[in-house]
């Protein structure tokens, strides 16, 4: 999976992410507020590491499209060219079970999704776009390592449950 990846592709995850968190920092900082936005996160971060599928074709190709509209926005406002190629890194890599999990995930938040009002789809939506920009930046990835983590033992667990019933638990 080639991932292209620009200094104006991160601006416009940066602005998205600022977009989500602004106003639950000037609000009451209830956590269930970010709840949306953090879901959308969560399926979005975990779309970088699914290699070879559709999560995985969709991360790089909204990380492609939004360095390549980022960049000219860039250049467009000031004139200067936005930093240019930058690496790509990887949080780890997801086992079957992890990715049985990660599709589970991922049906919980197209549920919730379809649930939600007009403004928290927008987050939904804000927060699976930003993080799969910056889910491919490698200082992003490294501090991200142990969610790939959590899924594959979510799904170790799953495994145990299904192979050796209630005992597993």
């Amino acid at each position: 999976m080639t991932v292209v990846l620009s200094g104006g592709g991160v601006a416009v995850a940066l602005l998205i992410v600022w977009c989500n968190l602004r106003p639950w920092l000037k609000g009451g900082r209830d956590p269930k507020a970010l709840l949306p936005y953090a879901s959308g996160a969560g399926i979005g971060s975990l779309s970088t590491i699914c290699v070879g599928g559709a999560l995985g074709w969709g991360a790089s190709g909204i990380a492609g499209l939004f360095s390549s509209a980022g960049s000219k926005g860039v250049s467009g406002a000031t004139g200067t060219s936005a930093p240019a190629a930058l690496p790509a890194g990887r949080m780890g890599t997801l086992t079957e079970w992890g990715a049985l999990v990660t599709v589970i995930y991922l049906g919980a938040v197209i549920l919730m999704f379809k649930a939600s009002g007009k403004q928290d789809k927008r987050r939904i939506i804000g927060g699976a776009i930003s993080f799969a920009i910056l889910g491919f930046l490698p200082g992003v990835a490294a501090l991200l390592q142990w969610w790939p983590e959590l899924i594959n033992a979510a799904g170790d667990k799953l495994r145990d449950l299904a192979n050796k019933g209630g005992d597993a638990l």
